[in-house]
């Protein structure tokens, strides 16, 4: 039996057997429209057979950019809760080349109403399309405009966070290097879901996931050809296109990550932690043994899935308690 197979943990392993997995794996990034559209269809299943929030509204919005097409946004808050509004900005996961906005909302929209948050899930352009780093520039435009208009959308500008998964991880974080560089207000936190930060696919775990058919190593190449080009892999990659690739992570705002013990990112996002801590940026760590990439999205209920779940809900819990900045509880 394959090791990667071996060290799986049992839950996990049963649904993963059970995936109908073609040859080129979940994502066949060779037939990227085709994928694309089997995301929607599969996203839009999985809506379908979940209950919707009454609670909880969604609004579409254009958010202007200083040049170029404006940004689409999904806008979703409960009805129930006074104002000013903590906000959790979302970025969703495709490796940057698949997915929508509202692909998440089935999930997120809970999650509003239990945080009694906004959340703006950001319908950032896609790779090939439009190269990188085009999706962390939507993001920062997105993030700017919601400081600036925070109190005619009933939003808090102090309770501002970044959030991503896989992909959309890699984007929140070259969001929050942007933002930084840039002289902005630094947000409330970020928090990477088994984030996708290194097109250079040189660490251990990079090379270890190649047989899973979730998201492995030849995927990963491929996608980060697309975000790249000719620069994939060379020195001609900034730290924005891939936050792996920063020297310097000083200022960055407190930050999650979590991340399986299976997942071709373990190592880049084990990296990305300690040199966190290392410029003094406040770090809450979490791997899962046993689990392969986006575990918790192919088996949401599982009890590995459950449990990052809950470290992932307490630790927005604790963030949106606290003031950017001053850290005094509100």
């Amino acid at each position: 039996m394959n090791d990667t197979y071996a060290r799986m943990d049992p839950e996990l392993a049963e649904v993963l057997s059970a995936m109908p997995i073609g040859p080129a794996g979940v994502f066949d990034l060779g037939d990227l429209e085709g994928t694309r559209a089997a995301v929607r269809a599969m996203a839009e299943s999985i809506a379908a057979t979940i209950p919707d929030e009454p609670g909880v509204t969604a609004e579409e919005i254009r958010v202007p950019r200083a040049e170029g097409p404006a940004v689409p946004v999904l806008l979703m808050r409960p009805q129930d809760t006074r104002g000013p509004l903590p906000v959790m900005m979302w970025f969703h996961g495709g490796g940057q080349v698949i997915g929508y906005a509202a692909q998440d909302a089935a999930w997120l929209k809970p999650l509003c109403a239990a945080l009694h948050c906004a959340i703006v899930s950001v319908d950032y352009r896609l790779a090939p399309e439009t190269p990188a780093p085009g999706a962390a520039e939507d993001g920062y435009a997105v993030y700017r405009w919601l400081v600036d208009n925070a109190a005619d959308l009933g939003l808090d500008p102090t309770r501002i966070g970044l959030a991503g998964q896989s992909g959309g991880g890699g984007i929140a974080a070259g969001t929050a290097l942007l933002i930084r560089d840039r002289g902005a207000t630094t947000p409330a936190f970020q928090l990477l879901m088994y984030p996708m930060l290194d097109d250079r696919n040189e660490t251990a775990s990079s090379r270890e996931i190649t047989d899973i058919g979730i998201w492995d190593r030849a995927t990963n190449l491929l996608a980060w050809q697309a975000i790249l080009g000719d620069r994939a892999g060379t020195d001609d990659v900034t730290s924005v296109c891939a936050p792996g690739r920063a020297s310097d992570l000083g200022g960055l705002p407190p930050t999650f990550i979590g991340v399986g013990e299976l997942d071709l990112f373990r190592d880049e996002s084990l990296d990305y932690a300690a040199r966190l801590l290392a410029h003094g940026v406040p770090v809450e760590l979490h791997l899962y043994p046993g689990a392969y990439h986006a575990f918790d999205l192919f088996a949401p209920q599982t009890q590995l899935a459950a449990s990052f779940h809950q470290s992932m809900n307490n630790y927005l819990v604790r963030r949106f308690t606290r003031r950017t900045g001053s850290e005094v509880a509100s």
